[in-house]
């Protein structure tokens, strides 16, 4: 038994759920981000995100709804291909939900990498397509999913599709597993280094970790995303770094390599 069971279908709550989330979660961020108390834990200073970062608000807020307009499309047609409205689907136990969450994580996190990763080393891919990305240099939660919409589709979208399918998780885990990764994903870019945060406590892959990759001397290292750093460790793509407090309050990740 679900909240919305009775209401909406699990696939209408797998398409739109993670969408709506996005922006109460990201949007959450945003307004406390450049509140005075906050400073104290942010990993750049406002000056520097004004400063650094290429592109505006208004245009990655923009670029946020092309991605997920084209998500919510994609989900539609995904369920509607694999579901059956004329069988009654039964939830599996909790432990085999659980086991196919993981699964789901990983297949995410291993089809995220190696596309990442080629986006970076292939010049026209980075230029044309990966780069708009990391026109935040210094990232924030609304911009988690600000991207080239090739990029959206190929990196978020497709990733997202293979691991529903591969897990073979129903509609209704699907529902808790999408939620999970977009508060995962929007934490990873949201800037700050808060104490009590379960995301950056229990995840190496956590914001601090995210922000060394778009930093210049890490646009090599730390592609993993968005759960574990498991690729980047097997594959030499690791950057180590030290958290430290800046003398003008906050923190830095700075890379422990040149």
């Amino acid at each position: 038994m679900v909240p919305w069971e009775g209401y909406v279908s699990d696939e209408t709550m797998g398409t739109f759920a993670p969408i709506v989330l996005y922006w109460v979660y990201a949007g959450g961020y945003q307004l406390v981000l450049h509140r005075r108390p906050l400073e104290r834990y942010r990993l750049h200073t406002q000056a520097e995100e004004e400063e650094k970062n290429l592109v505006g608000l208004a245009a990655v807020v923009r670029g946020v709804l092309l991605q997920q307009l084209v998500q919510a499309i994609v989900a539609m047609i995904l369920f509607m291909v694999t579901s059956d409205s004329s069988t009654v689907v039964v939830q599996p136990p909790i432990t085999i939900q659980a086991f196919q969450f993981l699964v789901a994580m990983l297949v995410m996190d291993s089809w995220q990498y190696f596309v990442h990763r080629y986006m970076h080393q292939n010049k026209f891919l980075y230029r044309h397509i990966h780069s708009q990305h990391h026109r935040l240099i210094v990232p924030y939660a609304i911009g988690a999913l600000y991207n080239h919409p090739l990029e959206g589709l190929l990196l978020d979208t497709v990733g997202g599709a293979i691991s529903f399918l591969v897990s073979g998780m129903t509609p209704r885990t699907s529902v808790f597993f999408f939620c999970f990764a977009v508060l995962k994903t929007v934490d990873d870019h949201c800037g700050l280094w808060l104490p009590y945060n379960i995301f950056q406590s229990l995840f190496q892959n956590n914001t601090a970790y995210h922000d060394i990759h778009h930093q210049l001397q890490g646009t090599k290292y730390n592609y993993s995303q968005p759960f574990f750093s498991i690729w980047d460790r097997i594959l030499g793509t690791h950057m180590p770094y030290n958290l430290v407090h800046r003398k003008e309050g906050g923190f830095e990740a700075r890379p422990l390599r040149d």
